[in-house]
């Protein structure tokens, strides 16, 4: 998501059109090249900014615990990382100062850089992570992300106050790329030994600001960390962050937060609508960050392991039954390039399969006819001995925008003309949640964000179909392909990189034949800022924006 400061990924604002310049980030923000037109001037210290956020408010500060986008978001601003990654993309030492790893791939040892103090005072030491890591490991912790991204750790153990060992069960190729991740941020391990319930509410990192307070279904209040110095030295500026503070406010409603942040009563807003952002770049007074998430792209994951999808002729159906294109085209602006691939395209080994994804009603009615699904109902819908060829697609309103969940209807509508029902359920979080812990889902669109490739692993090998401590597993459409886990293995272990692209890119080729899913787009991650909002654009490795650098003028 990162000791002289490294550089921070820097997105630039879209100008005329809707896309942005993509540079890769570090996990608290550096100094940066000026936005066009929008960083002259002589910093000002002071001023709170106020970010609205239309995500699910976290039921925890910790991003530990469970593990989510929303947390990553906030937790951004008060806790730092092992590893970040620097302009070009490069991961490279944050907290950690150093990293070695043994010819077998079995032991590797971190390096803790010395000198840095969490916000309650206590010392970052090999201890420290040591402790972290537990944390995350600990199945009382209830972590999903992050014990994922641990996974392969088998024991630990701190050689001296800077040294950490740790033992693994089998190599792991993407161990500082998940270092790199606010999941798997560095927490004081004196805060750690609260109760959950306190560690929740306030989590205690090294970062350039700390949560003093948090009115739920309200705000977090962060306050600056006067005492911060950045782990790496960087261009820009040192000692602690200009603004006094942030006030991260939750606003559900995407037209209260646009009027919010017209009306100049916020400074940032996620989430942004399309047709808003379209609305928004003709303006003076509002400017756009574009910001694609790494790991996964959007997708519709199709569940392989119950009727009528374990058959793989009916998964190739539906594909080609619905229009992805016209939909995107209709309803995104040119916000959302369509991709082919499970990977987002800001991971460079993402493979395409863009021939396989035509919209093509005809053979969509060939294979059902192949698959025996030949008859109609009085609807017009098919059936197989007498039972509806019926898809049931839990949404979440709090991780699907309306543009997004416009869309799901058009694919309903397209797939009702080959005979295809989809049940579109607009549910909670908590809800949502449910109906894929109970397996009642055909369908499902469940972002996942990571850095780098290994997030195949996460989402279509077979050990994924197994819940991690918090309840959640994440391969949603069921594969259980001995072929595939074979080639994730030996991609996610191979110090070869060439092999390790061409596991890769195996593994990704099996996934999208088989049908298993429905790659739409890359994870949207749009903010829109007032331009009185200076030298905005840095971000973490996953993508969410921080504010070190980032000044009000008056």
């Amino acid at each position: 998501m990162n000791n002289v400061r490294p550089l921070a990924r820097r997105l630039f604002p879209a100008a005329f059109g809707l896309a942005a310049a993509l540079v890769l980030a570090g996990c608290a923000p550096a100094t940066t090249a000026p936005e066009s037109g929008n960083d002259a001037g002589t910093p000002v210290a002071g001023g709170t900014l106020v970010y609205a956020s239309g995500d699910a408010e976290p039921s925890c500060l910790d991003p530990h615990v469970g593990g989510n986008y929303p947390q990553a978001l906030v937790s951004s601003q008060y806790l730092e990382t092992l590893y970040t990654k620097d302009a070009e993309g490069k991961l490279i030492p944050w907290l950690a100062e150093d990293s070695t790893v043994s010819q077998d791939g079995l032991t590797r040892t971190l390096k803790i850089r010395e000198g840095i103090k969490f916000t309650d005072g206590t010392a970052l030491d090999a201890a420290a992570v040591k402790a972290n890591f537990e944390h995350l490991l600990d199945p009382k912790t209830a972590s999903s992300t992050g014990y994922l991204a641990l996974g392969k750790i088998d024991s630990m153990k701190a050689l001296d106050a800077a040294t950490l060992e740790l033992k693994l069960k089998s190599p792991d190729n993407s161990l500082l790329e998940s270092f790199s991740m606010p999941w798997v941020a560095i927490e004081s391990p004196t805060a750690l030994k609260r109760s959950q319930e306190e560690n929740c509410a306030a989590p205690v990192g090294t970062g350039p600001f700390k949560v003093e307070s948090w009115k739920k279904q309200d705000a977090v209040n962060l306050v600056r960390n006067e005492d911060y110095v950045q782990p790496v030295a960087t261009d820009g500026h040192e000692g602690a962050a200009y603004l006094d503070g942030i006030t991260w406010r939750f606003i559900p409603e995407a037209a209260t937060r646009y009027a919010a942040l017209q009306a100049g009563e916020v400074q940032v807003i996620d989430n942004a609508q399309p047709d808003t952002i379209a609305a928004a770049i003709k303006l003076q007074t509002i400017k756009h960050l574009d910001a694609p998430r790494p790991g996964a792209s959007n997708r519709i994951e199709l569940n392989s392991s119950k009727a009528p999808f374990n058959d793989s002729k009916v998964r190739e159906a539906f594909i080609h039954a619905v229009n992805v294109d016209a939909g995107i085209d209709s309803l995104f602006f040119g916000t959302a390039p369509r991709s082919y691939s499970p990977l987002s395209s800001v991971e460079p080994l993402a493979y395409s399969a863009e021939p396989l994804f035509a919209y093509d009603p005809a053979k969509a009615g060939e294979l059902l006819d192949s698959a025996g699904w030949t008859e109609r109902d009085s609807e017009g819908y098919r059936t197989k001995d007498g039972k509806r060829l019926s898809l049931v697609f839990p949404v979440s309103t709090s991780q699907s925008i309306p543009a997004e969940q416009s869309l799901f209807e058009q694919l309903q509508a397209t797939a009702k003309e080959s005979g295809i029902e989809i049940k579109i359920n607009l549910l909670d979080l908590s809800s949502w949640y449910g109906e894929l812990f109970k397996n009642d889902y055909n369908l499902v669109s469940a972002p996942y964000t990571k850095v780098g490739p290994s997030v195949l692993s996460i989402l279509f090998h077979s050990d994924s179909t197994i819940p991690a401590p918090s309840g959640y597993f994440a391969n949603l459409s069921q594969v259980k392909d001995p072929a595939l886990d074979e080639l994730l293995d030996a991609a996610g272990s191979t110090a070869d990189e060439a092999e390790r692209k061409d596991k890769y890119a195996q593994a990704q080729k099996l996934v999208l034949e088989g049908h298993y899913l429905l790659p739409l787009y890359d994870q949207q991650n749009h903010f829109l800022y007032s331009e009185k909002l200076k030298n905005v654009g840095a971000t973490t490795a996953v993508a969410t924006p921080t504010f070190f650098d980032t000044w009000l003028a008056k």
